[in-house]
């Protein structure tokens, strides 16, 4: 008996001496930590969607993992430059990738990327989605997109929209609404959207297809005008405006913006990750700058944001296939 006394007693003892250990640093033992210092890459200029949700991010994740934080910007090839930096990065959350949207688009016009999208990272977290915008020149008499698109057929070839470039979403928009359309509305890329916007006021183009965030200014000065959104439903953010779908039915376009790692960061520590960046977006601060650009935070499990950015490239992939869209 009283050796079995003695082994609940050394028992007893090493629990203590453990739990003593993980206070002293400030982590049980199955809790995944990070290196010291985090990278976050942005493969875009600062300033942008991108670049404002990894700064807001990165505070919170320094805070919870008690850890340094620094936001890279890494521009260039439409995103692939800064995503294959993070392909290539050593698999322990030390860095990690917040893009866009673009990230699936750009896969499925650029054969040639140097990382497989799909098994050269581990995603982590949908940061928030939302719906863009159909809009048309103040030029031109639409005001629906039905209007828009009897008037698109009847004069095949002769319209016009314009995008941030080649592979971006907004080109992946207009190439589904003519494919779904039956239209033959001509692509025009741009450098940047402002360019593009400044030609559609311009009377140049006679629609695009673009996030609410990119035309702000224009819309609130009334330069050009929006007459759907591309969500399958319609958007609490704009509720007087219809969705594409009510004239095109299954049209369905959205922004987003996710986080992901180096394929091989291990499984633990994705899933904290993604429950820190979720726990996150349901901060007030969060919710009001998501709001700003027209999104709502992502709620997704790293598994199920996994089979959502799969299902992505696989769309635009097949849209790039059939309309002959590449980059090169």
């Amino acid at each position: 008996m009283e050796q079995w006394h003695g082994k609940i007693r050394a028992a007893a003892m090493a629990a203590v001496a453990l739990a003593a250990a993980s206070a002293v640093h400030g982590a049980t033992p199955a809790e995944p930590t990070l290196p010291k210092t985090v990278r976050i890459v942005v493969p875009f200029s600062a300033g942008g969607s991108n670049d404002l949700f990894a700064r807001a991010l990165g505070q919170r994740i320094a805070g919870k993992f008690n850890v340094t934080v620094v936001v890279d910007n890494k521009p260039g090839a439409g995103g692939a430059i800064g995503s294959d930096m993070v392909a290539r990065a050593e698999p322990d959350g030390g860095t990690l990738l917040l893009t866009s949207v673009s990230f699936s688009t750009n896969a499925a016009v650029q054969p040639k990327l140097p990382y497989d999208p799909l098994k050269s990272f581990a995603p982590v977290a949908l940061v928030s989605r939302g719906p863009m915008l159909l809009v048309v020149g103040n030029q031109t008499p639409y005001k629906s997109t039905a209007e828009l698109l009897a008037a698109a057929r009847a004069q095949q070839g002769k319209f016009n929209y314009a995008s941030a470039g080649i592979g971006s979403i907004g080109q992946m928009g207009g190439e589904l609404l003519n494919a779904m359309g039956g239209t033959q509305v001509q692509h025009v890329p741009y450098k940047g959207i402002s360019n593009a916007v400044s030609d559609m006021i311009g009377g140049n183009v006679e629609m695009m297809v673009t996030t609410t965030a990119s035309v702000n200014g224009p819309l609130k000065a009334g330069s050009i005008r929006p007459i759907a959104v591309t969500s399958l439903e319609r958007s609490k953010f704009a509720p007087d405006l219809p969705a594409v779908s009510e004239a095109l039915p299954g049209y369905a376009v959205e922004a987003w913006w996710g986080v992901f790692a180096p394929a091989r960061t291990p499984k633990a520590l994705v899933d904290r990750l993604n429950a820190e960046i979720r726990a996150a977006g349901q901060t007030e601060e969060l919710r009001e700058l998501y709001a700003r650009e027209s999104t709502e935070a992502g709620t997704m499990t790293a598994d199920q944001f996994a089979a959502f950015v799969a299902s992505e490239v696989s769309k635009w992939r097949k849209l790039a296939k059939e309309r002959n869209i590449t980059a090169e």
